[in-house]
């Protein structure tokens, strides 16, 4: 054998294996990504739930309590305001997903004082279509917690897998971006300050 191809066996054998890395790690961030996107999928979906039970649940709110008409508007301002709201999974930034996390919190602290004056109106608390929506939506709440886990739970492998070196550096050059995890609303971390005026 030649000495000259030597080096060049080696070098061919070099450049194989970073093609080889390279591909390899592009197919698992695409495959991470998509895991993200369809787990984005998953909590914009729950959100959509609730946002239809709230459209229903205003309805009959509106027919049995008509002059709460203030509670009512700041309901459908703040639900159209989170119906606006919309997130590219490929793109997020922490930056939308705070403003996401902010129409949503909005629409749920509009919806929390919607039922608090419900409590004023004891035809409405007894109507079946009202405690039927009252328990979906609540149901809602619980499957949108879920698929905020769940979303994060997608987010975590991909951002190890893009965050780690040497992987940092190929993510730098496929333009893979860490992703923000989905935090809890502002103020969650008060207590909820409830008052049933019946005066």
């Amino acid at each position: 054998m030649k000495k000259w191809l030597i080096p060049v066996i080696v070098i061919v054998i070099i450049v194989f294996g970073f093609y080889r890395y390279g591909v390899g790690f592009n197919n698992t961030a695409i495959s991470l990504n998509e895991n993200v996107g369809e787990a984005w999928g998953n909590v914009q979906t729950s959100y959509q739930r609730r946002n239809d039970l709230i459209g229903n649940l205003v309805k009959t709110v509106q027919g049995a309590a008509d002059y709460e008409r203030n509670t009512l508007r700041e309901v459908i301002e703040a639900r159209s305001k989170a119906t606006q709201t919309t997130i590219d999974p490929s793109n997020i930034t922490a930056d939308q997903l705070q403003e996401f996390n902010k129409a949503q919190g909005g629409l749920s602290s509009a919806l929390s004082r919607l039922l608090v004056t419900v409590e004023r109106y004891p035809d409405l608390k007894a109507n079946e279509n009202f405690l039927k929506l009252q328990d979906e939506l609540t149901s809602t709440e619980n499957t949108i917690q879920t698929a905020r886990t769940r979303f994060n739970e997608a987010i975590k492998p991909y951002n190890n897998h893009v965050k780690i070196f040497p992987n940092s550096i190929l993510a730098g050059w496929f333009g893979f971006d860490d992703k923000p995890y989905f935090d809890s609303e502002p103020g969650a971390e008060n207590p909820v300050d409830v008052e049933f005026d019946f005066n």
